[in-house]
């Protein structure tokens, strides 16, 4: 099952993402389903299955159904362009495609996938830790942080929402390295952070600046590796 699953993704990023020219993009997007290159978007994939499965003919009605799905779910996503969030249509567009190919999986192995996996408590432990480190910390943090105000930031300078965002990527490569047991890799995550500020507290009235970062870097630093550690301690008792 794990063989069969590897291929069909590989397919599907040799159809999608290498040998998708963006000339084909541009003309899908202007001319929708009468665009020729839709359908050679789908013979791409279909060749690609086929190499992929290496022309296993009894495989037929799986690989059917991936292109198929794949022309109709391109053909919503490129009608959703423009009236919802290009990011969020990407995203929707690739979790369909990657859920066709869960389900042909599931239509060959039926007796090998076991969603029960999914309220174990491995999982749920996984799945807690995530929302602590998201959704839980971004809040803590922007509460704590409220105590303070930066006036001297001009909020057009920099991206929106980029300092949420570089939290939680940050929180989650810590708890990721405690995981891993490589603590050593938290000091070289502390060193590039320090590097990329480096500009920004090398400005005049850095000092109120330089707390704050740091106040925050330390704070973010801290929940992560209480969240790493209460996970590990956790697993260990269940």
């Amino acid at each position: 099952m794990i063989a069969l699953g590897i291929k069909l993704v590989i397919a599907h990023v040799l159809g999608d993402f290498v040998f998708q020219p963006t000339r084909w993009v541009e003309s899908k997007k202007r001319r929708k389903h009468k665009s020729i290159y839709l359908y050679l978007h789908g013979l791409v994939h279909l060749v690609s299955l086929l190499v992929m499965l290496q022309f296993k003919w009894s495989l037929w009605l799986s690989i059917s159904l991936i292109v198929f799905s794949h022309l109709i779910i391109d053909l919503l996503k490129l009608n959703l362009d423009g009236v919802l969030n290009s990011r969020l249509v990407f995203a929707f567009d690739q979790a369909f495609h990657l859920l066709v190919i869960g389900l042909v999986l599931y239509i060959n192995y039926p007796d090998e996938i076991e969603f029960g996996k999914i309220y174990s408590q491995d999982y749920l432990l996984i799945l807690l830790s995530i929302l602590l480190l998201t959704f839980v910390s971004s809040i803590v943090m922007k509460t704590i942080m409220s105590k303070w105000e930066m006036i001297e930031d001009n909020p057009k300078d920099s991206l929106q929402s980029a300092g949420k965002y570089i939290g939680i990527l940050e929180r989650l490569f810590v708890f990721t390295f405690i995981v891993l047991n490589q603590w050593s890799a938290l000091g070289l995550l502390i060193a590039a952070k320090s590097v990329f500020r480096f500009s920004d507290l090398s400005r005049a009235k850095d000092r109120k600046l330089t707390e704050y970062v740091l106040i925050g870097t330390l704070l973010s630093f801290g929940l992560a590796i209480s969240t790493a550690l209460l996970y590990q301690y956790l697993k260990i008792k269940l």
